[in-house]
């Protein structure tokens, strides 16, 4: 794999991950730790998107002239997950576990085509037109996704 969609892919897991602790706490009823774990996952989710839309996209528009193209349904579809994110936490705030568990259905199937098109499609795409400048990339990416935990 490529530099960019290693370093971008790996956070999708590590994210995946916070998703499937919060998961796991609710399939046990365990609403507290569900809460926790998916306030974690909701930070790593926001903080991932932050970093593309701040860093990744940006530097892909200015090198590429595309700003109609992939970014642009990206940025559309963060919109999209950060609503499911809001459901799903003032589910969790009413303790209703029934309507958290649809919230978490919808945005699990989202994410999951959302990872796809970028980890296939536009990653690539990036280390492609960014391969001259991708350290420089890289390390942004890092300081954003860092310097927001």
């Amino acid at each position: 794999m490529t530099p960019i969609r290693s370093f971008m892919t790996a956070d999708h897991r590590h994210c995946d991950n916070l998703f499937a602790a919060a998961e796991e706490a609710m399939a046990k009823g365990d609403l507290g730790a569900g809460k926790i774990a998916f306030e974690q996952f909701r930070e790593a989710l926001q903080n991932h998107f932050s970093a593309e839309e701040k860093t990744l996209f940006p530097s892909f528009e200015v090198k590429t002239g595309m700003t109609m193209g992939p970014t642009r349904v990206m940025r559309m579809e963060h919109e999209q997950m950060r609503i499911l994110l809001d459901e799903a936490a003032k589910a969790l705030e009413r303790g209703d576990g029934d309507d958290y568990l649809g919230q978490a259905e919808t945005l699990l199937i989202m994410m999951q085509q959302h990872n796809l098109k970028e980890e296939n499609m536009l990653y690539p795409m990036c280390d492609e037109h960014l391969a001259a400048e991708a350290s420089a990339v890289l390390a942004h990416l890092e300081t954003d996704l860092s310097s927001a935990t």
